[in-house]
């Protein structure tokens, strides 16, 4: 059964079944931050977190809750949110489930940029530009080499796959050889960060990632119609008057944003981008493009593995090692079921 949404002048439809597991995956968000909120080092109960939250609470308890906590948590689930639209932009553009931006080089790029700004400044205020740069020439360069330039070519989705993993290898060593020009500690830190952490969050960093989703989410509204055409071979969607070559460069300019936004607050996360569409494709039970339950997903996933993260014994393992833990199987999965539709 078919449900009509309508917010002004826009209406969306959605089934019972894509309501259902969007309320779910929203319940299960709250859940994990809530728990995510009461738990650590310095448990908390639920009785203080009222109090924190209505201003009553003692300052330790603010503090604990207020300035370390939320922060974290705010930015998990943005970052997370933004990944998993990136990643099912890009993997509805190429119709390819082996596509994302942080497999096809986009990810590597940012934090190239963002590696090089902590060290020509100093400091992590030129983070953002940098890392927004370093997603943008990545991109261009990534997409001109993986362009189809015979009549009637276009953006291979295969080309551009095997030449955004050679990106990826090859920013991937830039920053590495980045790393050695510096001293040791701050190579550390900016080691654990390229792993994808989201230790010592501010709020700062949470205003920065969901100011840039509010501003970006509108626009990727508007693209949920032409993406449900892109579905269908090139002549058809011509077929629907879509201008192709233009519309496949503001989805991949939307996606690269997305992606560098949450690379500039919590790191280069492995597999959020990757595996969120997927799942949430599974979870609808449909082939077309699921992009607010991937940015759904996306956040659970991030939340899940930052908290995982924080509840290791005596070491602190950053958020990208438990995220890389649940990228992995989903991969095998993926490349299982194209090999055996034989789409490898």
């Amino acid at each position: 059964m078919m449900f009509t949404i309508r917010m002004g002048s826009l209406s969306f439809q959605a089934s019972r079944r894509n309501l259902a597991c969007g309320s779910g995956l929203c319940l299960l968000i709250a859940a994990m931050a809530l728990l995510a909120l009461t738990l650590g080092s310095y448990p908390v109960g639920v009785s203080e977190l009222w109090a924190a939250l209505t201003t009553k609470a003692g300052a330790i308890e603010g503090m604990i809750l207020l300035d370390h906590r939320l922060p974290r948590i705010l930015v998990a689930i943005g970052a997370g949110a933004a990944l998993g639209l990136s990643g099912a932009l890009f993997q509805s553009m190429l119709r390819n489930p082996m596509a994302s931006p942080d497999v096809i080089g986009f990810n590597a790029g940012a934090s190239c940029g963002a590696v090089l700004a902590i060290l020509l400044f100093g400091s992590a205020r030129m983070v953002l530009p940098w890392a927004l740069l370093g997603g943008l020439v990545s991109a261009a360069l990534v997409i001109a080499l993986a362009w189809d330039r015979r009549p009637g070519g276009g953006l291979d989705p295969y080309r551009l796959i095997l030449v955004g993993i050679g990106a990826s290898l090859t920013l991937g060593a830039t920053s590495d050889l980045l790393l050695s020009m510096t001293d040791e500690q701050r190579a550390a830190d900016m080691a654990q960060w390229l792993t994808g952490s989201l230790k010592a969050r501010q709020l700062s960093d949470a205003a920065l990632i969901w100011g840039g989703l509010l501003a970006l989410i509108p626009v990727v509204a508007w693209l949920q119609f032409p993406l449900n055409r892109l579905t269908l071979p090139d002549d058809m969607a011509l077929g629907f008057g879509l201008p192709l070559p233009l519309l496949r460069l503001g989805i991949t300019c939307t996606g690269v944003l997305l992606a560098a936004l949450a690379v500039s607050v919590a790191g280069p996360l492995p597999f959020v981008a990757f595996v969120a569409g997927p799942i949430a494709r599974r979870v609808l039970g449909t082939a077309a493009p699921a992009l607010f339950a991937a940015a759904l997903v996306g956040a659970l996933v991030t939340l899940g593995a930052d908290t995982a993260a924080r509840f290791v014994p005596l070491v602190q393992l950053p958020a990208g090692v438990f995220t890389a833990v649940i990228g992995a199987p989903v991969l095998m999965w993926l490349l299982f079921t194209q090999f055996r539709k034989g789409a490898l």
